[in-house]
């Protein structure tokens, strides 16, 4: 088994819970996009700059241009939104760790392509919209699956761990926007 399939069982239920979450926005509707992208807000910045704390560029040169919190702060000012505080989100301690948020983060970039296509052309989705760099989500993954040895333990709780912030972030926005 590659380590992105050890990845992807090991945070199934996870990624399915906030899929599930932030499925329940309405993307045309612009009360409930501004709270979808103040969900993301809650979390993405902070998990860019754990993973920026913990070396992250030291693994991913292009990390600058693969980065995507400046778009999602320029998209909400579009809309005259201020950023909401941020959820916690734990330290990582190691590349295994760093490994395992990253590919949560990367992999967010294919779901909010799909979103991005829901989003009226009057509302701002450069967040949603950016895949980074040309064939950066190709080279993520086969470095994923040459960066061994990784402990998939480490890996796979630090990729939950970014779940489990993102789906705070989205429960936050649903019991206040009560949708």
């Amino acid at each position: 088994m590659t380590f992105r399939n050890a990845l992807r069982a090991g945070t199934a239920e996870y990624h399915d819970v906030v899929d599930h979450l932030f499925g329940r926005f309405d993307m045309t509707d612009r009360v409930q996009y501004t709270a979808f992208l103040a969900g993301h807000a809650r979390a993405l910045p902070a998990a860019e700059q754990a993973l920026e704390a913990a070396g992250i560029a030291r693994i991913f040169p292009d990390w600058p241009e693969r980065r995507r919190s400046h778009l999602l702060r320029a998209d909400m000012a579009t809309l005259d939104l201020v950023m909401p505080p941020p959820v916690a989100i734990v330290a990582f301690a190691s590349d295994d760790e760093v490994w395992g948020a990253a590919y949560v983060i990367e992999g967010s970039k294919l779901g909010g392509a799909m979103l991005a296509k829901r989003v009226p052309g009057h509302f701002p989705s450069a967040y949603l919209s950016y895949q980074g760099p040309k064939g950066a989500m190709k080279a993520f993954m086969d470095r994923l699956d040459a960066a061994a040895p990784i402990d998939s333990d480490r890996a796979i709780a630090a990729a939950r761990s970014v779940f489990a912030a993102f789906r705070a972030a989205a429960e936050l926005e649903l019991e206040k926007s009560a949708f």
